[in-house]
């Protein structure tokens, strides 16, 4: 079924467009958190990376149920269509960024490719119900997260290595040329009709997010799970925020490993994601559910022990000599494992939130849910930076371990309401 749907008109396009958007999305996030941790010598590393993850979802906060909306009302592939070609532009802006190393201007594109991303976002996943089959819907979703997480694992690559000296030239043509590639596959998107022609948007975001947030919790089923959904970014993005930080300080990895464990990360979740499509059988079935919670908290409080008595490093190693030592295997271990429950947690859980939600308002359901995302990771990188300041100054490694135990807690919470 995954080969098929793979090259499948109806399906391919939206694949491939999800792939470019993603891949450029986190070749500048990762190119960001380099050029901090690197280049520039900033002190505040820690902090300065979680904030440039709550900057990238603070759009989703506000615009995710405007996003809802307009998919809802509208050809959602048309949708996708001008979206894609605001990304030019935004990418542009980063491509300047990169050239002149200004920080500034890097977080700048780096928010207007979050409001893209908050606006794509309801209609990337409300409109697979229309291209495909329910019985076709874990493995859509499945091969939506691959196509993101391998698009990561290459974006991070290439991010490290623009931030590790590759020339600006060449770095500025490749995100050009991705973002123009992003809004070419997005001209092959099957048209579809609008499924509430006749909704009127509202032009008060605020008022927006709050009518649609209070509808939503109306139905327990469909929020319970997506608060658990919104518990995995999260978890993700304060992770991905910390391990970098731990790797260097703990380890003295350099980018070559930073990205390495980066790219490990993106990798596992596609192997989880598809294994889930695999499971699941052409079901939608969330039995895996609690168990991968409980898998995602035993490998959250072993990267933490694994690094929580090392000593501050003296000197940069290089992936060999990372892999070599025990805390490094170690870490590499607990990162890919940690991902692929990640991937077996998520795609169940969003497969069955489209699959029981009303055509009519799938987008606007769907654009709720990365509200609660946005909201969960915003909350927690923000918490996550306060506990990491001078002022608190918990530890790296305590944080990461204080994750894990409290995904204990959400694999409860996931097994009483699934």
């Amino acid at each position: 079924m995954l080969g098929r749907l793979l090259a499948s008109r109806r399906f391919a396009p939206l694949f491939w467009c999800q792939f470019f958007s993603v891949f450029n999305d986190n070749f500048v996030r990762n190119m960001l958190a380099m050029l901090i941790l690197f280049r520039l010598g900033e002190t505040e590393a820690g902090p300065l990376i979680t904030l440039a993850v709550g900057i990238f979802m603070l759009p989703s906060l506000l615009l995710s149920g405007a996003g809802g909306e307009m998919a809802d009302a509208q050809d959602k592939a048309r949708l996708a269509q001008r979206l894609k070609l605001a990304e030019i532009f935004v990418q542009a802006a980063a491509a300047t960024g990169l050239w002149f190393s200004s920080l500034p201007l890097l977080y700048a594109a780096l928010f207007g490719l979050g409001v893209i991303g908050s606006l794509f976002g309801p209609m990337k996943y409300g409109i697979l119900p229309d291209l495909i089959g329910k019985h076709e819907l874990v493995a859509g979703n499945a091969l939506v997260e691959a196509a993101t997480f391998i698009a990561i694992f290459l974006g991070l690559i290439a991010g490290g290595l623009s931030a590790g000296g590759r020339t600006p030239g060449g770095t500025v043509l490749q995100l050009m040329v991705i973002a123009l590639a992003c809004y070419g596959s997005s001209l092959f998107i099957p048209a579809t009709r609008p499924a509430a022609p006749h909704l009127r948007l509202n032009p008060n975001i605020f008022a927006s997010t709050a009518s649609l947030l209070r509808e939503f919790s109306h139905d327990g089923k469909l929020w319970s799970r997506s608060l658990a959904v919104s518990w995995f970014w999260m978890t993700g993005a304060i992770a991905l925020s910390l391990v970098p930080v731990v790797i260097r300080n703990k380890t003295g990895g350099g980018i070559v490993v930073e990205t390495a464990i980066s790219a490990l990360f993106a990798l596992g979740i596609g192997i989880g994601s598809i294994s889930a499509a695999i499971i699941a059988r052409g079901r939608i079935f969330l039995q895996p559910v609690p168990y991968a919670a409980i898998a995602m908290a035993g490998f959250l409080i072993d990267v933490g022990a694994a690094t929580w008595s090392l000593p501050m490093a003296e000197a940069e190693v290089d992936l060999p000599t990372f892999i070599n030592t025990a805390a490094g295997l170690r870490i590499a271990v607990d990162v890919v494992g940690l991902a692929c429950a990640g991937g077996l947690f998520v795609v169940p859980l969003f497969a069955a939130i489209q699959a029981d939600s009303a055509n009519e308002k799938r987008a606007r359901i769907i654009g709720a849910v990365n509200i609660l995302n946005a909201a969960f990771i915003v909350g927690g990188v923000l918490v996550t930076a306060a506990l990491q300041s001078r002022s608190v100054g918990l530890s790296e490694p305590a944080l990461l371990a204080g994750l894990g135990i409290l995904n204990l807690g959400a694999a409860a919470y996931v097994l009483r309401c699934r």
